[in-house]
């Protein structure tokens, strides 16, 4: 966006011209090389770690798209899953929720099963505790009275789920073994056990904070550059002799999300961090400026 600014002080035609563009970058150099930072020096290793931690972010994005479309299908005929799950945590994205509904994909397959091929789902899922009550109240759900579509037309939505499924795995196996890699890789950089002292901050959020920030001690002079890059510093608007200051709301920054995750995990963890959020919103400020 800022070199379009550049080109518009030389042509207004807005065509495409590689031979322009060029000479707007070199221009950029020559005339306003003081208002520009150069790209940090950050490490091979840092590199590597924000690679494989923007994949991850990325690969949540994708399993939250992909579990969003297999519960907006299911909801259209097999609610019995749904209901039998809507008190986990996890829901659908847990492992026994999915190895069920691979060998029961409809209502009918679902009210069918025995208490021995629950049994057999439910452990291979890894689930250790309270196997037996969990083998019990799913057929009490599974064989209730629910509205159910005709059969051929279940059939077939059933082949769809598991094409959905199919794609829903492969979303939450990408996301679990990108975030041990950079789990891994993020422990062999010497800034890992500083960034994981703070409260609040696990391996994984910690890689990507570092990610963002980068290792190159000369890139941020102060505070208020890193809070600029965050998306945290605030917003003023000057007209004359009024001036508004105000809080910044980004949505969009990885590093600002994740900021915004730990603060609220330290606030259990930190009795200073918890006595400075109540204070703050006693004193009449919102949720997104605490």
């Amino acid at each position: 966006m800022a070199v379009a600014r550049y080109r518009d002080r030389h042509a207004v035609s807005r065509k495409e011209s590689d031979h322009q563009d060029a000479f707007v970058l070199a221009n950029i150099l020559r005339t306003d090389a003081e208002f520009h930072r150069p790209l940090p020096t950050d490490s091979d290793l840092l590199r590597a770690i924000a690679v494989l931690a923007r994949a991850q972010q990325d690969a949540v994005w994708d399993r939250t798209r992909a579990h969003n479309r297999l519960r907006s299908h299911l909801r259209e005929y097999y609610p019995a899953i749904l209901e039998a799950f809507a008190a986990k945590r996890e829901r659908l994205l847990s492992r026994e929720a999915r190895t069920i509904l691979a060998i029961a994909p409809t209502p009918a397959e679902a009210a069918r099963l025995t208490r021995g091929r629950l049994w057999t789902a439910v452990t291979t899922a890894g689930s250790q505790r309270r196997i037996d009550a969990e083998t019990d109240r799913l057929p009490e759900v599974f064989r209730r009275t629910w509205l159910r579509q005709p059969a051929l037309v279940e059939e077939a939505t059933g082949r769809q789920t598991l094409a959905l499924l199919a794609q829903f795995d492969a979303a939450c196996q990408a996301c679990d073994d990108l975030a041990a890699d950079t789990e891994e890789l993020f422990l062999e950089h010497p800034d890992a056990e500083i960034i994981t002292s703070f409260p609040g901050l696990a391996v994984l959020t910690g890689a990507r904070i570092l990610a963002e920030i980068g290792d190159d001690r000369s890139r941020f002079s102060h505070a208020g550059n890193l809070k600029a890059y965050a998306g945290s510093a605030p917003v003023t608007r000057e007209s004359g002799k009024s001036r508004h200051v105000t809080h910044r709301r980004i949505k969009n920054s990885r590093l600002a999300a994740t900021g915004r995750h730990w603060a609220f995990a330290a606030l259990t963890a930190s009795p200073g961090a918890h006595a400075h959020y109540n204070r703050r919103r006693d004193n009449g400020d919102r949720y997104g400026s605490c």
